[in-house]
C-alpha cells in the first residue's frame, strides 16, 4: 500500500512539473520570461538519463508523443483506495505523510468543477483586495 502513496506523489509530482513547463510560453508572462517549451520533448529527454526518469515518465512521454495536447483526456483521476490507505495508515502512526496525503486530496480535486469554496476564496479576494476573478 505504501508503494502506491509513493506513486501518488510521483505521478502529482510529474504532473505539476509539466504543467508548469506548458505554461512558460502563455501570454500572461512578462514577454522577456516566455519560453515555447516542447513538453513531448521535455519528456523523452528526462526519460533517457535525467534523475527523474522512471515508468512513469515513459508513460507520460509516450502519451504525449501521441497527442501534446492530451486531448482526449478530461484530468478526472480516480484512486483505487492504495493512496486513501497510506494517508490513513499515516495517520494512525502519526507519521507525516504531506506530499502522498496532498497527492491524494488532488486526486478528489481532479473530479470537481469550481467548487463553492473555490466561489468563496473568489468572494474574499474581491473584497478584500477588490481583486476580480480572471476571463
Amino acid at each position: 500500500m505504501v508503494h502506491n502513496g509513493i506513486e501518488y506523489g510521483l505521478m502529482q509530482a510529474y504532473a505539476e512539473g509539466f504543467d508548469l513547463l506548458r505554461h512558460a510560453g502563455d501570454d500572461s508572462r512578462p514577454e522577456d520570461e516566455r519560453f515555447a517549451i516542447e513538453v513531448a520533448d521535455v519528456a523523452e529527454v528526462w526519460r533517457r538519463g535525467s534523475v527523474v526518469t522512471s515508468w512513469l515518465l515513459d508513460l507520460t512521454a509516450t502519451a504525449l508523443a501521441k497527442d501534446p495536447d492530451l486531448a482526449a483526456f478530461t484530468g478526472k483521476v480516480e484512486d483505487s483506495g492504495e493512496g486513501r490507505w497510506t494517508v490513513q495508515e499515516a495517520v494512525e502512526q502519526a507519521t507525516p505523510a504531506p506530499v502522498l496525503t496532498a497527492a491524494l486530496f488532488a486526486r478528489f480535486r481532479s473530479r470537481q468543477e469550481a467548487t463553492f469554496g473555490d466561489k468563496i476564496l473568489s468572494a474574499m479576494r474581491k473584497g478584500f483586495g477588490g481583486h476580480g476573478e480572471a476571463k
